[in-house]
């Protein structure tokens, strides 16, 4: 039986991940920071007939992903997936992103993938098997205003995933680099702000969004199983890729034009 960790799997697209993955007859653990929580969630797997276990993990913790490891190591003597999927947001102009909130963003978000491939890569690698799937964003292909924190982010998930491709191919250990658009998910619950309204305005455009979690679940794991590297959600955000790659200052006037008006906005709110 196959076996799978999915980091921030407790909640949101991690949640949706693990009953996709429990689907297709994975054993499971759920990593998180989330401990209630996540152990609800095992407790209802393992009533399914899912093979599942709780860990908590602070992905910034280089000890805890040592700790992980031992886990993993003592229970399963390997793992087939790493799911790297943990991650927070944050939303504001240059001169108002705090740097404490600039590096929260990049530990958790950044370093919380590299400490995660850097501790299961050798295991996978001594079995000469394995995949990583690093879950980044649209927004490491295609950059918004307002979002610099989140978008470097994502952009350097997106370069350690095309780096790791390379790297770890000898080994037959396989890569994926998941990058959806807005769905319907709890990324707003934890993000940091100081633009007016900008929490209800990101939920409406997550709530209006026809993807679910679990479509973007189904579609990583047919991804990962087609042993695709980038893994598109959406089509829309996937054609505005094939814009810019073909035509980066067709995508830049349109950005601009979306950005000025977002811009006004936020300085209409801020003066009322």
């Amino acid at each position: 039986m196959k076996r799978v960790i999915i980091t921030g799997g407790a909640s949101g697209l991690g949640l949706a991940l693990a009953h996709e993955f429990a689907s297709q007859g994975y054993r499971l653990c759920i990593a998180d920071i989330q401990k209630e929580l996540g152990l609800q969630i095992v407790e209802e797997l393992t009533a399914r007939g899912t093979e599942a276990f709780f860990f908590e993990l602070d992905v910034r913790s280089e000890t805890h992903w040592n700790s992980l490891y031992s886990v993993i190591e003592e229970k399963w003597q390997g793992v087939d997936v790493l799911v790297n999927n943990a991650g927070v947001a944050a939303a504001g102009l240059i001169e108002d992103l705090s740097i404490d909130d600039w590096q929260w963003v990049m530990d958790i978000n950044v370093m919380g993938v590299v400490r995660g491939c850097k501790t299961f890569a050798p295991m996978m690698k001594r079995a000469g098997s394995g995949h990583i799937i690093n879950v980044a964003s649209m927004a490491g292909l295609l950059h918004a205003a307002t979002m610099s924190a989140y978008n470097v982010s994502k952009s350097s998930v997106v370069a350690l995933s095309e780096t790791l491709r390379v790297e770890l191919d000898s080994w037959d250990v396989g890569v994926s680099v998941v990058c959806p658009a807005f769905f319907q998910t709890n990324l707003t619950e934890t993000m940091r702000t100081n633009i007016p309204g900008i929490t209800n305005t990101v939920n409406k455009w997550m709530e209006s969004s026809n993807i679910t979690a679990d479509d973007v679940a189904r579609a990583t794991y047919q991804g990962f199983v087609e042993k695709q590297f980038f893994i598109l959600t959406h089509r829309r955000e996937k054609m505005l890729w094939w814009l810019k790659r073909l035509s980066p200052d067709a995508l830049h006037r349109l950005m601009i034009k979306t950005t000025r008006k977002q811009i006004q906005r936020m300085a209409e709110k801020m003066a009322s």
